[in-house]
């Protein structure tokens, strides 16, 4: 048994400890937010926040993750992500929608360490997550827009 404290609840969940992240948010707490891609941390579509930086869930084992705050898409906070998904639908950037909710993530992680990146470090730090539908320079200006209404609700 193990308790994973997820969108700040805590869980317990019967588990193996080499079991992956994403199959206990999926399965055992079905959150469905987070997507199964590639199960080798290649596209970015199963990221979560754990202790507020961008992790792929999906080959992290449950077990690393005892006694540490992880966050989905569903348990990201307004402060973050009200910006980012009003950038998200003002630069009409889902397609398909799949890779959505790690791009968002991803993103998120980017604006809580750096309030307003240039465009090298968004596509730095964005460069784990594939967008099959090309969608990457809406991306980027939904970050960068995201950025500004941060930055601007934090001055008000």
């Amino acid at each position: 048994m193990l308790t994973l404290n997820v969108n700040g609840k805590d869980h317990q969940v019967e588990v193996a400890p080499d079991t992956p992240l994403l199959w206990v948010i999926r399965d055992q707490l079905r959150l469905t937010g987070t997507k199964y891609g590639c199960g080798m941390s290649l596209c970015g579509a199963c990221t979560v926040h754990v202790d507020g930086e961008a992790t792929r869930s999906c080959v992290t084992p449950a077990g690393e993750v005892v006694g540490k705050k992880i966050v989905t898409i569903e348990g990201l906070e307004a402060g973050l992500g009200d910006p980012l998904r009003q950038a998200w639908v003002d630069e009409e950037v889902p397609q398909c929608g799949y890779c959505q909710p790690g791009q968002i993530m991803s993103a998120a992680a980017l604006l809580a360490a750096k309030s307003e990146p240039k465009a090298a470090e968004i596509d730095e730090a964005m460069s784990g997550n594939l967008c099959r539908c090309g969608t990457y320079p809406r991306i980027r200006r939904a970050i960068q827009r995201a950025a500004v209404a941060s930055v601007q609700r934090r001055d008000k």
